[in-house]
């Protein structure tokens, strides 16, 4: 900047008169300008010092090369939003995994920065890895935390029984203090054959067939209020109505936020019951003319006469189980455990099963369908069990097909054909008679046990696994063996394959006969009962508070 003052006289004496007036503004940009050349000269020697910094640090260190690993989480990321989004795994399930497994993405991340370094060592020219991942890898950290600190508080808030409509834990905290009320029955004569809807959005309904044609309405209400008053705004506000119009009858509460109303009601055994419960628990014991449920919360069924058809609302923490069912029982809709006797009809599911499956002597088709199995059964007169690791199917008429991973599949006593394709587990298989089996594994052994007089053609192969078999059949390879040949006098044929697994054809003891499928039991279970099998009937309750 110049030293001199603007619009001075030149060296050597003032001009001569007329002197240009004095202007400030004139001053000021002039001013202005040689700050602004000032600036710009500054910025320009800084970027060319800049540079001359980032060509020796190149020079020294070599140039920066961005990593892989922020690419693959990312589109990890985007695998399981689009897997989870589509249905194929469920939401509840990929977090419970995650909450337990998410430092083996930590261990992914740092094998492969590790196999980039080892990479870069192998290079002419050094290079440097940038490391703007670090913040995606941040954020699974957080959420592993999250995930893992959610697992471990799901069973104390389980105890809550959010589902179930319980918020009386909640309100105790916040000081409500609880009120109850027992309403005088509703009755009413209804026709036969009438059409029962029941809707109760907060509370549990318990459900009993009559031996008249009347309808019983036993109501039982809970407020939490602060006030007698307030509790009684409460209790009118929900109090359940009773409408009959012709064969329509209609049984419904309100709902409110502070409150629930436990129904127990008795209907005629003719009476078609559809029920509708948005938080709280449903049982229902000898129907005559099916049942209908849409339930936010545990369902018991038995000694229903017709079809039984179940909407899972939100059924993460939900439990159902179904004894005696004179007809098709069909589930729509996630559902944690599952327990299933004596059902004369076919069985349908469809949605998540998030807990454990029991099912046993079942007359009709058995079908599963969630994200991870697909399960076919033409009738089990003896039982299954699924969970999350493991599938047990004893006594089955064929055919049998299953479809599943990340389980070890158990198969025996199976009169019919069976096929059988898996991953990341093991499959063995004992059939009950000279059936044909196709048994696929991918990374899992395959073990087969045949009695000594069986008869088949068979025909096996394996990846990166042996081959071990008791009977007299060829085999041959190194690292893909095959086995083949025929047992006896040949017969069904028997396909295994293994990838990454071993096969294993055993000897072992006679076929069974083949066992009847039990009689019906004349007296219902008590609800929540494991195994459904003997029970005292269910009699109709008063209320109490």
């Amino acid at each position: 900047m110049s030293s001199v003052p603007p619009n001075m006289p030149p060296a050597g004496g003032p001009p001569p008169p007329p002197y240009p007036p004095y202007d400030p503004k004139t001053q000021w940009r002039v001013y202005r300008a040689q700050q602004k050349a000032a600036w710009r000269a500054n910025r320009d020697a800084w970027k060319a010092q800049s540079q001359s910094w980032k060509a020796n640090y190149v020079q020294a260190y070599g140039p920066r090369v961005p990593s892989v690993v922020g690419p693959l989480i990312l589109v990890a990321i985007g695998i399981v939003g689009l897997l989870v989004y589509s249905g194929r795994i469920a939401a509840g399930q990929f977090w419970a995994w995650y909450g337990h497994w998410w430092p083996l993405l930590l261990i992914g991340a740092g094998l492969a920065m590790l196999g980039e370094w080892m990479l870069d060592l192998r290079r002419a020219t050094p290079v440097r890895r940038g490391g703007r991942y670090i913040g995606l890898i941040l954020l699974v950290a957080f959420l592993g935390f999250a995930a893992s600190g959610a697992n471990r508080m799901a069973p104390w808030m389980n105890n809550w029984n959010w589902n179930n409509g319980n918020s009386g834990d909640l309100f105790n905290m916040l000081g409500l203090p609880a009120h109850d009320n027992d309403l005088a029955p509703l009755t009413a004569q209804i026709p036969a054959n009438a059409l029962v809807s029941i809707d109760n959005p907060r509370g549990d309904i318990s459900i009993i067939a009559g031996d008249d044609s009347s309808v019983v309405v036993q109501a039982h209400e809970q407020a939490y209020a602060n006030s007698d008053s307030d509790a009684k705004k409460i209790f009118d506000s929900e109090a359940p109505r009773l409408t009959v119009n012709g064969s329509a009858v209609v049984i419904k509460t309100n709902n409110n936020d502070h409150g629930r109303v436990n129904l127990t009601i008795s209907i005629p055994k003719s009476a078609h019951v559809t029920v509708n419960s948005a938080w709280g628990d449903v049982t229902a014991a000898g129907l005559g003319a099916g049942l209908d449920v849409t339930a936010r919360g545990d369902i018991h069924v038995s000694s229903i006469v017709g079809s039984v058809q179940t909407h899972f609302v939100n059924g993460r923490h939900d439990a159902y189980s179904a004894h005696d069912v004179q007809g098709d029982l069909t589930m729509d809709g996630d559902v944690n455990d599952v327990t299933l006797s004596e059902i004369k009809g076919r069985i349908a599911q469809n949605g998540e099963i998030l807990g454990d499956v029991h099912i046993e002597s079942v007359s009709g088709p058995v079908h599963l369908h969630t994200s991870v199995t697909e399960l076919e059964i033409a009738s089990l007169p003896g039982d299954m069990t699924l969970n999350s690791d493991d599938l047990h199917i004893t006594e089955a008429k064929g055919p049998v097909r299953v479809t599943t991973h990340s389980k070890d599949v158990d198969v025996s006593r199976v009169y019919g054909d069976t096929t059988i394709e898996n991953r990341n587990g093991s499959i063995t298989i004992e059939p009950a008679g000279a059936y044909a089996i196709d048994a696929s594994n991918n990374k899992g052994d395959v073990e087969i046990t045949l009695p000594p007089n069986a008869a088949g053609v068979v025909d096996g192969t394996t990846h990166n696994g042996d081959i071990v078999t008791e009977f007299g059949l060829a085999v041959s390879g190194d690292e893909n063996k095959t086995v083949s040949g025929r047992i006896g006098a040949g017969g069904p044929k028997i396909h295994l394959s293994s990838n990454n697994g071993d096969l294993r054809i055993k000897k072992g003891s006679g076929f069974p006969a083949m066992p009847p499928i039990p009689a019906t039991p004349s007296t219902p279970p008590v609800p929540n009962a494991r195994h459904l099998k003997t029970s005292a009937p269910l009699p109709l309750q008063p209320i109490t508070q």
